[in-house]
C-alpha cells in the first residue's frame, strides 16, 4: 500500500472531522429530528477518539499490510466515511434546506480520497468487494454504537474551558 493514500485518508478525515467539530455542536441545538443536540465538550471528545481510532486503522495496515484484520477495520472506515458524506451530510442538508457541517469536506475530500484509495486497493488485488461491503457495514454499525458512549463520556470530562 502506498503510504501517501494512507496519509491522504488521515489529512481528508482529519479536516472533515475539524469542520464537524467547529460547527456541528452549535448547528445540534436547533431542533432537529435528525441530530440531538450535544455539546462542544461532548462532540470534540467524541470526534477526536473517532480520529485516533482511524489513524490507528490507517498506520495498522500500512505497517501489517499482511493482516487481513487491519485491513478490514482500514476499508471499514474507508466505506464508512464515504457512506457519512451522503448519509448523514447530504441528505440532512437537503432535506432541512440548511448546511450540515461536514458536508463541504465529506464531498469534497472524503468522497474523492477514500475512492481513490478503495480503487488502488481494488487495482493491486489487495481487497474484494465482499470485503469492502462487509466491513464498511460492520465498522459503520460500531462506529454509531459508539458515538452514544462517547458523547457521554466526553459529557463527564468537562473541561473548564469548554462554554456551550
Amino acid at each position: 500500500m502506498d503510504y501517501y493514500l494512507v496519509v491522504f485518508f488521515c489529512f481528508a478525515i482529519t479536516l472533515h472531522n475539524i469542520e464537524e467539530a467547529i460547527w456541528l455542536p452549535k448547528w445540534s441545538q436547533q431542533s432537529s429530528r435528525f441530530q440531538k443536540p450535544v455539546t462542544s465538550s461532548e462532540f470534540h471528545f467524541a470526534v477526536i477518539f473517532i480520529t485516533i481510532l482511524a489513524y490507528l486503522s490507517a498506520f495498522s495496515f500500512l505497517y501489517m499490510p499482511e493482516s487481513d484484520f487491519a485491513k478490514w477495520i482500514f476499508i471499514g472506515f474507508l466505506g464508512s466515511m464515504i457512506f457519512n458524506a451522503i448519509f448523514p451530510h447530504l441528505i440532512v442538508t437537503i432535506l432541512m434546506k440548511k448546511y450540515a457541517p461536514g458536508l463541504l469536506t465529506g464531498l469534497l475530500l472524503n468522497l474523492p480520497i477514500n475512492s481513490l484509495v478503495i480503487y488502488q486497493m481494488f487495482s493491486k488485488n489487495l481487497i474484494i468487494w465482499k470485503e469492502l461491503v462487509i466491513s464498511t457495514f460492520v465498522v459503520g454499525i460500531i462506529l454509531l454504537a459508539l458515538i452514544p458512549f462517547l458523547f457521554k463520556v466526553g459529557g463527564k470530562i468537562t473541561p473548564s474551558y469548554y462554554v456551550d
